[in-house]
């Protein structure tokens, strides 16, 4: 095996930032390698933080990988900055933006459903396109932010065309933007084909440091895409965070309903308000434009009535929909004329003015 940059950036690629399951070199901190006619390899990696056994560990773990690779001799450094402040978590803020943490947040919107199926990630996503899209013409440009909190399928970067994984600072994630909304998924910090298998307390440290461990910046709404069902995560993300209300995702189909209403049952417990219900996959509209309802009719005005709550609108079941999850861009970008797009543009509209935005 030829001892050169290569089979050095792979041996790298073995050593996991503590704490993460990313490797070092996708987070970038190696800064430079070099292989010498030898076989002696010198790199230097770079790294802010403050915990003073982060470098010493990465010096180690690096030094190991590079020797198991064939190297005879290792030479690595490790060049520390330390940040100026220890992050906080984000809060919600009302009225004017003022400084909480890590970011600026000035409303956290949870998008929650009973069950799953019911199409409530591309709610989510499409939901804080038309957000990002409508503060932008404010001149408000990336102000919104999407959390994945589906730990075990998160299927957000698919659906918003994030690929690039987020760049670490220090014990900070730095979130990658697609169309103008920053996003964090589970996704973005595991292989692709690789499976979460974790049991409810690591899963509950994840969405915290999610919360906690992410550099949103100054984000005039956070939408949090909730796990489905109501169990310890969504239960504790409810108690955790400063939500300022919850969007219910059902199906108008009769099952659907009566689990969309036990499920926004724990919102009242928690004294989360909810702000309204979406009714997903209402209809199908034909090439006459007549509305053929293959679900049933009329689930989401039940929901919402019986919750006392505002119906925020019907989203038709459209191609256009699903190719856009498939494809990476959301149908309020590829379509946003459709019958699709335009649901969520006034959904987004809506919720904005419910928020006092």
């Amino acid at each position: 095996m030829a001892l050169d940059n290569s089979t050095a950036q792979e041996a790298l690629r073995k050593v996991r930032y503590p704490g993460f399951s990313r490797d070092i070199v996708s987070f970038g901190l190696v800064r430079g390698v070099d292989v010498s006619p030898s076989g002696k390899v010198t790199v230097s990696l770079a790294v802010t933080t403050s915990d003073r056994q982060i470098p010493v560990k990465l010096h180690e773990e690096a030094t190991a990988a590079l020797k198991a690779a064939g190297f005879p001799e290792a030479e690595v450094t490790v060049s520390v900055t330390v940040p100026k402040t220890a992050p906080a978590a984000a809060q919600v803020v009302t009225g004017p933006t003022s400084e909480a943490g890590v970011g600026k947040v000035r409303a956290i919107v949870a998008v929650a459903s009973g069950k799953g199926g019911v199409g409530k990630s591309t709610v989510s996503v499409n939901l804080a396109c038309a957000l990002a899209r409508i503060l932008t013409d404010r001149g408000r440009a990336e102000k919104v932010g999407l959390m994945d909190c589906d730990i075990y399928g998160p299927s957000v970067p698919l659906m918003l065309g994030v690929r690039e994984r987020p760049l670490i600072e220090g014990d900070v994630l730095l979130p990658p933007t697609g169309y103008g909304v920053k996003a964090i998924s589970m996704g973005l910090l595991v292989d692709e084909d690789a499976p979460v298998i974790w049991r409810g307390p690591m899963v509950m440290k994840t969405i915290s440091q999610f919360a906690s461990n992410v550099r949103w910046g100054e984000l005039d709404v956070l939408v949090v895409d909730l796990p489905p069902g109501t169990g310890d995560a969504q239960l504790s993300i409810a108690q955790s965070m400063a939500l300022s209300g919850a969007v219910v995702v059902t199906t108008p189909q009769t099952a659907a309903v009566s689990v969309a209403l036990r499920g926004a049952a724990m919102f009242g417990q928690v004294k989360v308000p909810i702000l309204g219900v979406v009714e997903n996959m209402s209809y199908f509209a034909d090439d006459q434009g007549r509305r053929q309802h293959l679900f049933g009719e009329g689930g989401g005005q039940k929901v919402a009535a019986q919750l006392g709550t505002e119906f925020l609108g019907e989203i038709p079941l459209e191609p256009a929909v699903r190719q856009g999850g498939d494809h990476g861009i959301p149908v309020v970008i590829s379509h946003p004329d459709s019958l699709a797009g335009r649901s969520f543009n006034a959904l987004a509209l809506r919720l904005l003015q419910l928020l006092g935005q």
